[in-house]
């Protein structure tokens, strides 16, 4: 890699006429941690493009993908990816962009230094380039039940109602995506070992607050209390400056956290 890490050519003079102009041509110069694997070794490629206004992480990967040719000429194999909605919704394009865990959507070139380094999210196996599995944490949401428990389709008659103030916090709480982000800043975190994380946590607040969630707030307060649970939290706070919808997660563990204490005495007093 040259010296030129702004993505910049240097200027050169074409001695147009008596003005000698400098032509300067701008270029977008990404560099992506590649594997072709999970049980591959993984290496950097280095790729260039036509500088254009408005790109993000994404539609300059996309514009990479129609003609996949390295800065030194090599012809490689299209960068692999995940996206779907394109607006920071479904959480499936996490990525490290700069060395910051963020959705790749929302990351504007304009506003990133050059070159821009992009890498999977280590917390997780990686599939295949910038693709990791994110399965732990959707085995996470069935080991707290995060779901609502009905036992049919058919008319139940009024729900509970809701004061609207604590609607609105559920509301917060639900915007959760299981991008990952929350899981690649904490420290607590391995790709191999069984911690949660705070997106859990925060899921089994929402469901235990819900008015017909709560009926099972004791069950998803024990499975917290277990291996990888609550207590594994060291509450460094990196998940609640990263979480790209803003989600209250400090907020979600201490809560649990008073809910597992709680339970605790509860079992040891025999109730």
């Amino acid at each position: 890699m040259d010296n030129n890490s702004n993505g910049h050519h240097s200027p050169s003079s074409h001695g147009h006429g008596s003005q000698g102009t400098a032509k300067i041509s701008k270029k977008i110069r990404i560099r992506v941690r590649r594997q072709d694997g999970p049980d591959k070794l993984p290496y950097w490629q280095e790729f260039e493009i036509p500088y254009v206004s408005g790109h993000n992480v994404l539609s300059a990967l996309m514009e990479i993908r129609k003609n996949p040719v390295t800065i030194n000429g090599e012809k490689v194999e299209p960068i692999i990816w995940e996206s779907n909605c394109l607006e920071e919704v479904c959480g499936a394009c996490s990525m490290v962009v700069n060395g910051r865990a963020r959705q790749g959507c929302t990351a504007l070139v304009d506003k990133l230094e050059q070159p821009i380094v992009l890498e999977p999210m280590d917390k997780f196996p990686v599939v295949r380039d910038l693709v990791v599995d994110r399965s732990r944490m959707f085995d996470n949401l069935k080991r707290i039940k995060a779901w609502i428990e009905i036992d049919g389709s058919y008319a139940l008659g009024a729900g509970p109602r809701q004061d609207p103030a604590e609607a609105l916090e559920r509301y917060k709480m639900s915007t959760c995506m299981t991008c990952g982000v929350c899981l690649q800043v904490c420290p607590q975190v391995s790709v191999d070992n069984k911690f949660v994380g705070a997106a859990a946590i925060n899921q089994a607040r929402l469901f235990n607050s819900h008015p017909t969630g709560h009926f099972k707030a004791d069950e998803r307060i024990d499975a917290l209390m277990g291996d990888g649970g609550i207590t594994d939290c060291g509450n460094a706070q990196n998940c609640v400056e990263a979480c790209p919808k803003h989600i209250p997660l400090t907020e979600s563990i201490a809560e649990i956290g008073r809910q597992a204490t709680v339970r605790a005495v509860k079992k040891w007093i025999g109730l």
